[in-house]
C-alpha cells in the first residue's frame, strides 16, 4: 500500500482505475493479464480483494465515457513523487504485459509524463526498469 490513508478515497482510486484501464485498452486488446496487473495494482492500492471487481467496472463505465485522459489525471499530479512513479511503473507493466509497445501505448506515456510532470529521464528509466523485469 502506497498511498496515505487519507488520500486513498474511493473516487480517486476509481480514477487511476479508470487511468489503468485506458493504458490496458488503448492498443484495442485489453487482455486477462492485464487485468490481472490492475487488481494486483488495486490491492496494492489498499482496496480489499472484495471491493476490486466492483472498482474495475465502476473504472470501465468512467473511462468508457470521458474523451480525455485529463480526467483521470488531475488528482495523480498532485501525489508525491514516489506515488507517482508506482502508477507509472503500473502503467509501464501493462503495456508491456505482451511484451511490445505500440506507437498509441508510447504516445500515451508521452502525454502522462508532461501531464503528470515526470521528466524524460525518470520515464525512460521507469520504461527500461519493467522491460528488463520481463526478461
Amino acid at each position: 500500500m502506497f498511498f496515505k490513508k487519507e488520500e486513498k478515497n474511493n473516487n480517486f482510486l476509481t480514477k487511476v482505475c479508470a487511468l489503468l484501464i485506458h493504458a490496458a485498452k488503448i492498443d484495442e486488446n485489453y487482455t486477462d493479464k492485464e487485468e490481472e496487473i490492475i487488481k494486483k495494482v488495486l490491492n496494492e492500492l489498499g482496496i480489499e480483494n472484495e471491493n476490486v471487481s466492483k472498482t474495475i467496472e465502476e473504472a470501465k463505465i468512467i473511462e468508457e465515457n470521458s474523451n480525455q485522459i485529463l480526467d483521470f489525471t488531475r488528482e495523480v499530479k498532485g501525489l508525491p513523487e514516489q506515488d507517482k512513479i508506482k502508477i507509472i511503473e503500473a502503467l509501464w507493466s501493462i503495456i508491456y504485459s505482451n511484451k511490445d509497445a505500440d506507437i498509441y501505448e508510447t504516445n500515451l506515456m508521452r502525454r502522462l509524463a508532461g501531464l503528470l510532470y515526470i521528466d524524460n529521464k525518470t520515464m525512460g528509466d521507469i520504461k527500461e526498469k519493467i522491460k528488463q523485469n520481463l526478461e
